[in-house]
């Protein structure tokens, strides 16, 4: 294991540089689970982030803490997604507002936001099927 150190002043910049290396790992890995270049098997469920948690705090607390950073930037990233449900899809109805100039009317909203409920709620299925089929094999 390598120590590396960085004064406070340095290490600023270096957080920006390695949060937006995850958030950008994070979204290849998500695009090519969707055009089926990578497996979905690569989808961690609470049942997973917890083995990994508990094998991250047993490394130590740099280690602990550098796995808590990977699931807070790999859940901001999927937040900011431009599903109805998530705070990406307000924004993407806060921009349909200011180009169209008028809101997004409330049934289509609501139409929308249902879709979108259902798709993350497949999303968090699959999530916790694929824990359950490793926790038997």
């Amino acid at each position: 294991m390598v120590k590396h150190a960085l004064s406070p002043l340095d290490a600023v910049p270096a957080a920006f540089e390695r949060t937006w290396f995850y958030a950008v790992n994070t979204l290849k890995m998500m695009g090519k689970m969707v055009v089926g270049s990578a497996s979905v098997e690569n989808l961690s469920g609470p049942i997973s982030i917890a083995q990994y948690a508990g094998q991250s705090a047993e490394m130590g607390l740099t280690a602990f803490l550098k796995f808590l950073g990977l699931v807070s930037v790999s859940l901001g990233v999927l937040n900011l997604l431009p599903v109805p449900v998530l705070d990406g899809g307000h924004l993407l109805f806060f921009a349909v507002e200011a180009v169209k100039g008028s809101p997004v009317p409330e049934k289509m909203q609501m139409y929308f936001q249902q879709i979108g409920m259902v798709l993350l709620m497949l999303l968090m299925a699959l999530a916790m099927f694929l824990d359950i089929d490793r926790l038997f094999q």
